[in-house]
């Protein structure tokens, strides 16, 4: 998202986490995430309340004619401020509500201290995701409908994963809007770990680290990133040695592959 609508987004975050001890509030994410899928199908509807050309009155009222009753009085109020903010493109209004419910989610996993739990699953998932083709083909199939997708992922985690991320998982797989499964899944992990204002660090070895090197690492990335990193260790044998850090756009790449390869160009320049 890009002026107005980073702007408005980054206000309702704040404006969101404000609410964490509203009654009702447990109710918000899902709330959300169902008006997101809802807007997502409708085009002239999101158009409609996210053109501030139209008064705020305007668009606040159509918002309570439609959800007045059905959503829990906190979502509502959160939903009212959405519609009442400035929006680039409806895409953006529909992309804000999403993280929204995401950002509600996972407020509630931290309050019950299953948010370590919550970004866990996520990373497997997506992890399982970059690893399989089916699974790639299925979510991304035209074909099969938006409510089968969600079912899938259902069946996949439903048995083992919290209904936080089940619920997350299933509805991105539900509502990718063109994202690629795994990319859905990424931001999902980006928000969580934003929720405790940390950094994800994606870690790439060519076999698993201890505790103890997962706990240096991390306190050494947060110190060079001047805010908390949170770590995940993927093992990768294309790496050989060393390791290969990601966080964010940075890329810090300690690989035994990368340095011959970097050998192997300076002989053959």
């Amino acid at each position: 998202m890009l002026g107005s609508s980073r702007e408005s987004l980054t206000a309702l975050r704040a404006s969101l986490d404000a609410r964490r001890g509203d009654e009702g509030f447990a109710s918000v994410s899902g709330d959300l995430l169902a008006v997101a899928s809802v807007l997502g199908g409708e085009k002239t509807l999101r158009q409609t309340l996210a053109d501030s050309g139209q008064p705020v009155e305007l668009r606040a009222g159509i918002l309570t004619s439609l959800l007045a009753g059905k959503v829990a009085a906190p979502s509502l109020a959160v939903l009212t401020d959405v519609v009442s903010s400035r929006w680039s493109n409806d895409a953006d209004l529909v992309d804000a509500v999403e993280q929204l419910g995401a950002q509600a989610a996972f407020t509630v996993a931290e309050t019950d201290g299953t948010l370590d739990r919550v970004e866990d699953e996520l990373f497997t998932f997506g992890r399982a995701v970059d690893d399989s083709p089916e699974l790639q083909l299925a979510l991304t199939d035209p074909s099969v409908p938006a409510a089968r997708k969600g079912d899938l992922v259902r069946d996949l985690v439903g048995g083992t994963a919290s209904p936080v991320s089940t619920d997350l998982l299933a509805h991105a797989a539900g509502n990718l809007r063109g994202r690629r499964p795994a990319a859905a899944v990424e931001e999902l992990a980006r928000l969580a770990s934003d929720q405790r204002r940390q950094v994800l660090a994606e870690v790439r070895s060519a076999i698993d680290l201890d505790a103890d090197q997962r706990s240096r690492l991390g306190a050494a990335l947060t110190r060079l990133q001047g805010r908390q990193v949170r770590v995940n260790v993927i093992v990768d044998p294309e790496v050989v040695g060393g390791i290969v850090v990601r966080v964010g756009d940075d890329v810090i790449d300690g690989s035994v592959s990368s340095r011959l390869e970097q050998a192997r160009r300076a002989l053959s320049a």
